[in-house]
């Protein structure tokens, strides 16, 4: 597929693909440092263009092959780059789906286009994964983001370590969402796995707790954060045609 570019004024070009067909459109939020060529955004395409359902993969601002520095990034940037390119192609329904971080800014994004959003479904869906973040942090690594104002985190998921600054963090706290109850915006699908050792299982009963309305959380024996498994990829894919369908 051609990869499209959103222009904007004063922020970074975003890089996306979009694929015409029947709403709701499909759209895809990645993970942090994730991009739109990941496993479940080019698979969930493909079974949208088979059977001819709208769909959107997109880059946020620093990943992928959109411009900007990740380290400039905050969860506040990235919530605006998924608004800015829903609005873009301005779909007259949408089921937005989200992974790990993904999931937070498929939530914000949900709240911001209540009026347009059918359904929402979550993969180990990771709103407020900042808290955690920093309560992990080493002591040495709590002194050096003291010291440096970021600190620097070996990962299992990338070769390249996770740039954690203060910033970042103290940015984050205005986009929280498990601190108070809430209404969920739309049809709330969450999956989550339960040999996941990046988002726990504690982490999805506590937005099933936090959201009052139509919300669902699927466990799934043996998936782990990727969630990706064939057998995983087939239940998320039949659980957007079941949402698709309401």
């Amino acid at each position: 597929m051609n990869v499209s570019t959103l222009k904007r004024s004063g922020k970074p070009d975003l890089a996306y693909v979009y694929s015409a067909g029947a709403e709701p459109l499909l759209m895809f939020c990645g993970g942090y440092r994730s991009d739109m060529q990941g496993t479940k955004a080019t698979w969930l395409e493909e079974r949208c263009r088979a059977r001819g359902q709208a769909y959107l993969r997109f880059d946020y601002g620093g990943h992928g092959q959109s411009a900007g520095l990740f380290e400039d990034c905050t969860i506040g940037s990235w919530a605006d780059d998924a608004a800015d390119i829903l609005s873009h192609i301005n779909p007259e329904s949408v089921i937005i789906i989200g992974s790990s971080m993904g999931g937070w800014i498929a939530l914000l994004l949900a709240e911001r286009f209540k009026e347009i959003a059918k359904a929402l479904i979550g993969i180990n869906a990771a709103p407020d994964f900042t808290d955690d973040m920093f309560d992990k942090l080493s002591p040495d690594q709590k002194i050096a983001l003291k010291r440096d104002g970021f600190v620097k985190v070996p990962n299992q998921y990338s070769d390249e370590p996770y740039h954690y600054s203060q910033d970042f963090y103290d940015e984050s706290k205005a986009h929280y969402l498990l601190d108070a109850p809430r209404t969920a915006p739309c049809k709330m699908r969450m999956f989550q796995g339960l040999a996941d050792n990046v988002v726990l299982p504690e982490h999805a009963a506590k937005i099933q707790e936090i959201y009052e309305g139509d919300i669902e959380t699927i466990y799934v024996e043996g998936a782990d954060h990727s969630l990706s498994r064939p057998a995983d990829l087939e239940l998320i894919d039949d659980m957007v045609k079941s949402v698709s369908a309401l």
